[in-house]
């Protein structure tokens, strides 16, 4: 295939791309984004008119309760198998990533669903992920994002048990002298904007799509 499709027909590739994306299609997604890298288009194009354009509107969907938790799933399995391909072309090119973001699931605490989609749309988004999985203690999470020079870390609960975990992010970057440097947001089923405040977060992401939102917001002030 020619390195010089005309217009219409990379955007009528990309609108496949996202299509299949919002149905979960990920067989399709791998396929057509490497159509998109073999007729040689920019890697950074096809990232932010296919894929994100795709996954953008999953999260709205999910928003609005369109769509639900295993659709936004498999939206996200898809997104990975473009990301897959992207990525290593993305490190290659040296394009520069949105900003480095450390997640994990709160110490004590197994669940990933919530974080792991988190995950997938950060780096959807264009932000570098270091995701810590499960059960991560609070000197991890802060002893992590100094060493990476990240500068939001994310935090998830699904167990009001192990919600204490976040106040001990929030006061350990605070013990570190690095609250201008970190910002901490956290979420999960039982967290709230409330706890948020009471515990000193710097925000709360009440669902996938709002933390990506969220977090755009606290790079930019980190």
């Amino acid at each position: 295939m020619s390195a010089f499709l005309p217009l219409e027909v990379d955007m009528e590739l990309y609108s496949a791309i996202a299509e299949n994306l919002k149905n979960g299609e990920d067989d399709e997604v791998r396929a057509l984004t490497r159509e998109a890298i073999d007729a040689g288009r920019p890697v950074e194009e096809i990232l932010s008119e296919a894929l994100i354009t795709g996954m953008n509107v999953v999260g709205e969907k999910f928003r609005k309760h369109e769509i639900f938790l295993p659709e936004v799933l498999l939206a996200a399995r898809a997104m990975k198998a473009g990301m897959a391909l992207i990525e290593p072309l993305l490190i290659d090119e040296g394009i520069p990533s949105l900003g480095k973001v450390v997640l994990g699931s709160a110490h004590g605490d197994q669940h990933d669903i919530g974080k792991n989609l988190v995950s997938v749309m950060l780096q959807g988004a264009g932000f570098e992920v270091i995701d810590l999985g499960n059960d991560v203690a609070a000197e991890r999470f802060v002893d992590s994002a100094s060493e990476t020079g990240a500068t939001v870390i994310g935090i998830s609960a699904l167990l009001t048990t192990t919600m204490s975990c976040m106040k001990s992010v929030v006061d350990l970057v605070r013990e570190r002298g690095k609250s201008h440097e970190i910002k901490v947001v956290i979420g999960g089923a039982p967290v709230s904007k409330e706890y948020a405040d009471q515990i000193g977060a710097d925000a709360f992401g009440y669902d996938a799509a709002s933390a990506v939102e969220t977090i755009r917001g606290l790079i930019g002030r980190a």
